[in-house]
C-alpha cells in the first residue's frame, strides 16, 4: 500500500513537477551560479538506473528533509543505517532556505562514520518517474552527487540511492566552527522558509524515530546558545 503524503509533501511534489516553477527557479539564481542542465540531470539519472534491475523496487536512503517531507510516492519505509558516511551540515545554502543576503546551511552525507535514517521503497513500475522528481529536487544545484550505498535494515543489506556532498563544489564547506554553523542555521532564510525550521524539523524527526545522532545534538546546543537563537 502506498504511503499517503500530507499536504506539505503534495505541495512540494506539485512544484517539482511544474515546468513553469522550475523555469522561474533557474532564472532567479544569483549571478555566477551554475546549475545542472536538464540534459545533465537526465544523464546522471540514466547512469544511476543502469546500476539497478528494471523490474525491481528502488530504495532511497533519506537523512534530512526527505525523512519528513519526501514528496515521493512510496510503498514502504524503514529505519536503516549506512556505513562510511555521516550526516553533516556541510553545504552553504543560497536557495530555498537561504539566499545571498542570508545564506544558510544544508545537510549532506559526508565521508566517514555512519548515519541512521529512513529507507523509502519506491515501486518498480513508477521508479523512474519518482526518481525524476527526486533528481529535480536534489541534483539541480550541483551540490550533491547521487550514489548507490548499502543500507542495513534489521541486519540485512539493501542497495539504496542517496545523495552525498560534492566536495568539489564551491558551496561545500567542511569543518566550520560550531558557532559559525549555528549562526548560519539561525539566520539563513529564503523563499522556502528558514534554515532553522529545516534544522528543527530534521531533529524532531530523528527524535520521533528514536535515532540518536550525537553530531546533531552537539549542533543543537550550539544553535540554542547562539545570540541569534529565537
Amino acid at each position: 500500500m502506498a504511503t499517503v503524503l500530507d499536504a506539505t509533501a503534495r505541495e512540494l511534489r506539485a512544484r517539482l513537477r511544474d515546468e513553469r516553477f522550475l523555469a522561474t527557479v533557474r532564472s532567479s539564481v544569483p549571478a555566477g551560479v551554475t546549475l545542472r542542465s536538464a540534459a545533465a540531470l537526465e544523464e546522471t539519472l540514466e547512469q544511476t538506473l543502469l546500476q539497478h534491475p528494471v523490474d525491481a523496487d528502488i530504495h532511497v536512503f533519506a537523512y534530512g528533509s526527505l525523512m519528513w517531507n519526501p514528496a515521493l510516492e512510496h510503498v514502504g519505509q524503514a529505519t536503516a543505517t549506512v556505513h562510511g558516511w555521516h550526516r553533516s551540515f556541510c553545504l552553504r545554502n543560497l536557495f530555498g532556505r537561504g539566499g545571498p543576503a542570508r545564506p544558510g546551511l544544508m545537510l549532506a552525507l559526508d565521508r566517514g562514520g555512519s548515519c541512521k535514517g529512513v529507507l523509502l521503497r519506491i515501486a518498480a513500475h513508477c521508479a523512474r518517474e519518482e526518481l525524476a522528481i527526486l533528481w529535480r529536487r536534489e541534483m539541480t544545484w550541483g551540490t550533491y552527487d547521487a550514489r548507490w550505498v548499502t543500507a542495513w535494515v534489521d541486519g540485512a543489506p539493501v542497495p539504496a540511492v542517496t545523495f552525498v556532498a560534492n566536495r568539489g563544489h564551491v558551496r561545500y564547506v567542511k569543518g566550520l566552527p560550531a558557532s559559525e554553523a549555528a549562526r548560519l542555521i539561525n539566520s539563513g532564510e529564503g523563499n522556502l522558509g528558514t534554515c532553522r525550521a529545516y534544522f528543527d524539523a530534521t531533529l524532531a524527526k530523528l527524535r520521533e524515530l528514536g535515532i540518536e545522532d550525537h553530531r546533531m545534538e552537539q549542533l543543537r546546543r550550539a544553535v540554542c546558545a547562539h545570540p541569534g537563537c529565537e
